[in-house]
């Protein structure tokens, strides 16, 4: 995007999810044995206009960050792939929500404008990530938290949903 700033791929950081942690869950399914943190699954044909990720989860007693991210295939066991449609990057010291885009190996600048940061330690949550036209609508128990516009297309090569950090995740949809 014009004015947008770069960082280099050699510069790209580790999302440290071996092999063996990797989910084998689809999103879509009922089955919902293995959602421990990290977590990495398939979201089955991948995202278009109206199709949403609702993820729920618990919050640590001492949480210092977590991350959910969007991609377009499930990248190597220690680094996401070179497209990363959102990341979504929750830091409690800074109370931030920070999302950016990864095409084709190169982050963008993040966006950290939020109206309220909702997030709080031992808590529930229910974020819903709703994919639109032009942009991501992004919930947070049912209040809008921000909208974040598509860097990467075609939107149905979006189809890795990964999470990590301090939340548990109870239940996909």
């Amino acid at each position: 995007m014009a004015g947008e700033q770069r960082v280099a791929v050699s510069q790209r950081k580790k999302w440290n999810i071996s092999s063996r942690e990797e989910s084998k869950v689809n999103i879509d399914s009922t089955e919902q044995e293995d959602l421990a943190v990290p977590f990495r699954g398939p979201v089955a044909g991948g995202m278009r206009p109206g199709r949403k990720v609702i993820i729920f989860a618990v919050l640590d007693s001492h949480p210092d960050r977590f991350y959910i991210a969007l991609t377009c295939g499930c990248g190597m066991p220690r680094e996401p792939p070179a497209d990363v449609a959102l990341e979504i990057c929750v830091r409690f010291k800074e109370r931030q929500v920070l999302r950016r885009a990864c095409v084709r190996g190169a982050w963008g600048r993040a966006e950290s404008a939020i109206p309220f940061f909702p997030f709080i330690k031992n808590q529930p949550f229910k974020m819903e990530v709703q994919c639109e036209r032009g942009r991501f609508r992004v919930f947070l128990d049912g209040e809008q938290l921000f909208d974040f516009q598509h860097r990467v297309a075609p939107l149905h090569l979006i189809d890795t949903l990964w999470v990590r950090g301090s939340i548990a995740i109870t239940k996909l949809a």
